[in-house]
């Protein structure tokens, strides 16, 4: 059975509790520097407001571990929520608390309050019963559109369900669940996946998902390097995850046994600092000088990847394929991320997760060429693992009929 969509439910008067991911980057001003996060919350919140309801909105910002931390408010999101609305949007003094609780009980229909930072709480990430509660009395109705934390059983996304009778997802989550869905059932082939970032181990679930059903295997960052060495190369002073030798040789014996392709880099662009502008060179993937890392994949992998998606029907990617945020070892995830695109014109799904991989795709004004950038990197990465999401999980069962998710 499914789960409730907001449109199951009648929001028109009612206080409806929403957890949001405002969980965005702020600049030095302390202004919001990308406010995406923001924006595709927007259709949820409008419904509410639209319909005469009363949007309480929570989230969390940054990692403040059980304190207010004045750096992470939540009040510049509340400024650029009201700009991207058009209306007020009051900012409450805590997310839980007498005066907060007063703040929420004197809104009138089709206002917008948004609470305090949740993780100025511990009891917000240990999903504490009374947090959650205290969190709960704030609301007729429930709705998560929060994505990017659905993979997380706290008091805000889990806790909160045991106390509201009536919990629905919001139009984000439902539209992440539909794109991401495409990419695990029966997708259309030739399937590609190319996996980045630091480790392997972050990305062990989803290649043992995924190898029955993906035909190839791309893969860079710094995870390349664990099986690079798995394999006896000279990988120089490239990240390794030494614990990881073994799942490495594994996974490899297990495409060679299902005949899975697995693309590993066979150039790199090397360099002994990471830092702008510092000596880089291109050299053989398997023989890298001590002193020297692996920061990107090369030109000849890039080809290499680049023809492998030329034919794809269907194309998953997280994570960057160098060290993208430093300047020039972006290349090769963006060169990735243009390829994507292309292949997508022609005909791909290409559904697009974890920061770094959508960053390459916005920065390089791409991010409009592929079927789905997620707003959430572990969270897709769960499902990608085959894992139910907790936060969706405990929603309330949908209508008879209604299959959402």
């Amino acid at each position: 059975m499914g789960k409730m969509n907001i449109r199951d439910l009648d929001v028109a008067g009612k206080r409806v509790l929403t957890r949001v991911d405002f969980n965005v980057p702020l600049s030095a001003d302390g202004r919001v520097a990308d406010d995406t996060r923001i924006r595709r919350a927007l259709p949820t919140i409008e419904y509410i407001v639209d319909r005469g309801g009363k949007a309480v909105l929570m989230s969390h910002l940054g990692r403040p571990k059980g304190q207010p931390v004045p750096e992470m408010t939540l009040r510049p999101a509340a400024e650029r929520l009201s700009q991207l609305l058009g209306r007020g949007v009051t900012m409450a003094p805590d997310c839980v608390g007498d005066s907060t609780e007063g703040v929420v009980a004197r809104m009138h229909d089709g206002d917008v309050v948004l609470l305090e930072n949740l993780r100025y709480h511990a009891g917000e990430t240990k999903n504490e019963s009374d947090f959650a509660r205290r969190l709960a009395r704030m609301g007729d109705v429930y709705v998560n559109d929060a994505f990017g934390t659905a993979h997380r059983a706290h008091a805000s996304t889990v806790g909160v369900t045991a106390s509201i009778e009536l919990c629905a997802m919001g139009f984000l989550i439902e539209n992440e669940l539909a794109n991401l869905s495409r990419a695990t059932d029966s997708p259309a082939l030739p399937y590609v996946a190319i996996l980045g970032g630091a480790k392997v181990s972050d990305k062990i679930g989803v290649i043992q998902n995924l190898m029955p059903t993906v035909d190839v295997f791309l893969i860079g960052g710094g995870m390349a390097f664990t099986f690079l060495k798995a394999q006896g190369a000279e990988v120089g002073s490239s990240l390794v995850e030494e614990d990881r030798i073994e799942t490495a040789l594994a996974i490899l014996a297990s495409a060679e046994a299902t005949s899975t392709k697995l693309v590993l880099p066979t150039d790199v662009t090397a360099a002994q600092r990471i830092e702008d502008g510092a000596e880089s060179h291109t050299v053989d993937a398997r023989s890298i000088d001590a002193g020297w890392m692996g920061v990107d994949i090369g030109p000849d992998t890039i080809d290499a990847f680049a023809r492998e998606l030329t034919t794809a029907r269907t194309i998953v990617w997280n994570g960057p394929l160098g060290v993208f945020e430093t300047k020039p070892f972006d290349a090769g995830t963006v060169a990735i991320a243009r390829a994507v695109a292309d292949a997508t014109d022609g005909g791909a799904l290409s559904i697009v997760g974890g920061g770094d991989s959508a960053a390459a795709l916005v920065q390089s004004g791409l991010d409009n060429r592929v079927t789905h950038i997620s707003t959430g990197g572990g969270a897709s990465l769960a499902l990608l693992e085959g894992k139910p999401l907790p936060a969706v999980e405990a929603l309330t069962d949908a209508p008879e009929g209604d299959t959402t998710a």
